[in-house]
């Protein structure tokens, strides 16, 4: 493909490093739907791929979906990226798996850091903190771009809050990223303004705007 990974970040990762996790109808691509509901390419061929009644999330689309789509106001946000973002080990984080899927999927249902599918957590790389073997915080990988690796999924229980629970997680995730020669980068929505501080303080840097749009493919008639 042309042009920077980051332009059109789930058609890089799914034509390289996330192939295995992909569906293809024509110039489209999506992810599996067990998996993510990102997607990109024309509107007509996502149609054909999702399905009647099948969501896309469509990160940095060009143009709006047809009429027929339901989509809801697009999600305005930020693409940073992660040159100056310092990784760190931390002996207190540790790799999450299938067992801890339950826990996972507990903890983003209570903290909503974003779209979670059931097996979200295979995308690679998550980790976080248990405190008295309670998930307390994590952050893993989702979108694997050329060179680049985005880091999603970062939530901390509110009872731990205020810790730098969610930082600590961010750097040990970094450091896998940054030991395989690839740059962290992540997305965050525009009006989550203490999130956006934060990842300034840690070093990210806004790449550029982004919009999400969130679409429904038309249902059949009957």
């Amino acid at each position: 493909m042309s042009g920077h990974p980051l332009d059109d970040p789930a058609r890089s990762a799914l034509e390289g490093a996330d192939a295995r996790f992909a569906e293809r109808h024509g110039g489209a691509l999506r992810y599996r739907p067990e998996f993510s509901v990102f997607g990109t390419g024309p509107w007509q061929d996502l149609e054909a791929l999702a399905g009647p009644g099948g969501l896309v999330v469509y990160a940095g689309a060009p143009a709006a979906p047809p009429a027929a789509w339901q989509s809801v106001p697009a999600i305005s946000g930020f693409q940073l990226t992660g040159e100056a973002f310092e990784p760190r080990t931390d002996p207190e984080v540790v790799d999450l798996d299938a067992t801890h899927a339950d826990a996972m999927a507990d903890l983003v249902e209570r903290t909503r850091p974003g779209p979670w599918a059931p097996r979200t957590h295979e995308l690679g790389g998550y980790r976080g903190i248990l405190v008295d073997g309670i998930l307390a915080a994590m952050a893993g990988e989702r979108m694997h771009p050329e060179g680049w690796t985005e880091i999603s999924a970062v939530c901390t229980d509110p009872a731990h809050r205020g810790r730098g629970l969610a930082t600590r997680v961010m750097r040990a995730v970094a450091a896998g990223i940054v030991e395989r020669g690839e740059v962290p980068f992540l997305h965050v929505a525009g009006n989550n303004t203490g999130a956006i501080a934060l990842y300034e303080r840690l070093g990210f840097r806004t790449r550029r705007p982004i919009d999400f749009v969130i679409a429904v493919a038309p249902t059949l008639e009957t």
